[in-house]
């Protein structure tokens, strides 16, 4: 494991996404495509900013969404569908394909059997995931 220590969140922002974009960059040189996995949260602000801007083929990535909460609708301001659709998928053009967790699902339980099949189906090349300020 690599530690990188940074002074700002904007720096640590900036080395991540890079980071995310030289992985993505390079499944695609080898396999066509790319698979990535985001989450949400205040630790993925910065990060989100600056990977929207990143050189991507994004019509060659799949993306996945890591949690969402169970009941929320998307319209409401605490939907995590809601927050990578304008932190993420409304800045990048021509996206492959977002796969959302479907907190309203009829079926929770099936809704995260669909998407875990989904998921291991395709390598995952990259996951942006982040530490809660309380450890979650």
């Amino acid at each position: 494991m690599k530690l990188h220590v940074f002074g700002e969140k904007d720096e640590m922002g900036a080395a991540a996404a890079a980071r995310t974009a030289e992985l993505l960059n390079a499944a695609i040189a080898e396999r066509g495509e790319a698979t990535l996995i985001l989450a949400t949260g205040m630790s993925q602000f910065e990060m989100l900013s600056h990977l929207v801007k990143a050189v991507v083929d994004w019509s060659k990535v799949t993306v996945f969404h890591l949690d969402e909460y169970l009941g929320v609708p998307e319209s409401h301001p605490a939907s995590f569908r809601k927050y990578l659709k304008e932190r993420f998928v409304q800045q990048v053009s021509g996206l492959r394909v977002f796969h959302f967790v479907d907190g309203e699902a009829a079926d929770a339980e099936a809704e995260c059997r669909r998407l875990g099949e989904l998921i291991a189906a395709r390598p995952v090349d990259v996951a942006c995931i982040g530490i809660g300020e309380n450890g979650h």
